[in-house]
Order: C-alpha cells, then structure tokens, then sequence
C-alpha cells in the first residue's frame, strides 16, 4: 500500500501543478477577474509594444499548449505512465515548467516586467532540460508521443519566441525600444529566433516540433510589423523569411524518430 501511495505522488503533484498554470491562463486572461496580459505592465507585453511583438493571433497557440499540458497531467496518472522510467524523469520539470508558467503571470499582474524576464529565463531553462530528456529517450506509443513531445516540443518552440518579446518589452520600458537602428536590431533577433528554430530542426529527434512553434511564432512578427508604430517593410520580409526558413528546414528534414513500440498508452 505504502509503495501505491508514493507511486501516486508524484502524478498527483503533476497534475496539481498543470491545474495551477491553467487557472493562472485564465487570471492572465482577464477571465476571472484578473488584468489581461497584454494591459498589464504599462502595456508593454502588447503585440504593438516593441519592433518584435507578435501579433495578436500568435498567442492562439497557448490553447493549444494548454489542452496538450491538461491531457497530459490525466494521461500521466494511468497505471502504464506511472510505472514508465521516462515519465518518472519528466514530472519533476513538467511540475517546474507549470508552477514557473503561473508564477510568470503572478509577476505581470503584480507588474514586475523585470522579474517577469528573470522567471521566463528560468522557465526556458525548465523547457530546454525537458526536450532534452524527451528526446534522449523515445515514447513508447504514438499517445505518449503526442501528449509529451508535442506537448513540450510546442512549448518550448513558442518560449523562444515569447522569451525575446519579453526581454525586448523590458528594454522597451527602459527606454531602448525606439532607439535609432533599431529595424537592424530587430532584424537580428529575428534572425536568431529562426536560427536556434532551425538548430532544433536539425539536431533533435522531432525538432520540427519546436521548429514549428517557433515558425508560427516568427511569422506573426512579420504580420504585426506590416501596420502600426512599428511599420517596417524591411522587418516585414526578414521575418517572413526567417519563418520560411524554419519550414524549409523542416521539409527537408522530416521527423526522425523510432516508432511507437506498439503497446496502448
């Protein structure tokens, strides 16, 4: 009995933990009761705040973030996921991720921007070492596949996007965000969005999956650049290039990884 109990622990933490970050989406949101996202910290964190904001539409992909995290917690409770080695591994940074997910948002609504980029740092870390630990070790059914790969692949795809948003809405309050040149500065950190996009393309078993979220993310930058105080044609193609480069790479590199050994999730 003592042996079921510790075994459910850890499932249970989990799933607690991805509730919290739900519940701190809807906060974020303005749902219940909370200042949504893009009005809280004077603004900045808004798809016209700075050169390299996306649009609005790209923050669509955190419903699908959401649902991937909210299968996953329930999927990871079943006998098969409780017993799995590399379930056992992913847990404690899929708790970590939530739990920084939600503090990211405690902190916007409190208006700490700076505080804000510190805890998205941390959760990029939380992200790269759970991709990492995905990749190193194969799901054993296409479900377990969908729900963790895809899951955190998307995830951590769009931090890397959302990660150099919130780094440039802080410089943006400091005053850096209209400084002269700063197209080229934008251009270069597009550039290097698309780069570590491609790098994950290239280097992982199922990159293509961050790949994609990154791409998605990229692309809505050059939508958001094509009006507003922050028009620039120039921005507008190098980050639609940019974009175009991630898929290209993914097209030319399909999705390598061992399949599903064939036993139910």
């Amino acid at each position: 009995m003592r042996t079921d109990k510790v075994g459910l622990m850890t499932p249970i933490l989990t799933l607690v933990a991805v509730a919290v970050a739900i519940l701190g989406a809807f906060l974020g949101s303005g749902a219940i009761g909370g200042t949504p996202v893009t009005e809280a910290v004077d603004g900045w964190l808004a798809a016209d705040a700075t050169p390299v904001a996306p649009g609005a539409s790209a923050f669509s992909i955190w419903s699908l973030i959401y649902l991937g995290l909210g299968l996953y917690a329930l999927w990871q409770l079943t006998p098969r996921a409780r017993s799995s080695d590399r379930q056992r591994r992913l847990r404690p940074w899929a708790v970590a991720a939530a739990l920084l997910n939600a503090l990211w948002l405690g902190v916007v609504q409190l208006d700490g921007l700076f505080l804000s980029v510190v805890v998205i740092l941390v959760l990029l870390v939380a992200l790269i070492r759970t991709f990492r630990l995905l990749m190193a070790d194969p799901a054993e059914s296409t479900v377990e596949a969908v729900l963790t790969d895809g899951t955190f692949g998307l995830y951590l795809g769009w931090l890397c996007v959302a990660t150099v948003a919130n780094i440039t809405a802080w410089l943006g309050a400091a005053g850096l965000a209209g400084f002269e040149g700063w197209r080229w500065a934008a251009a270069v950190v597009v550039l290097v969005a698309a780069a570590i996009g491609i790098a994950l393309v290239v280097t992982h078993r199922n990159g293509f999956i961050p790949g994609l979220a990154i791409a998605w993310g990229v692309a809505w930058i050059a939508d958001a650049r094509m009006e507003g105080q922050w028009e620039s044609p120039a921005l507008v193609w190098t980050a639609a290039a940019a974009a175009g480069a991630v898929l290209v790479a993914i097209l030319l590199k399909p999705a390598t990884h061992r399949a599903p050994s064939g036993r139910q999730a």
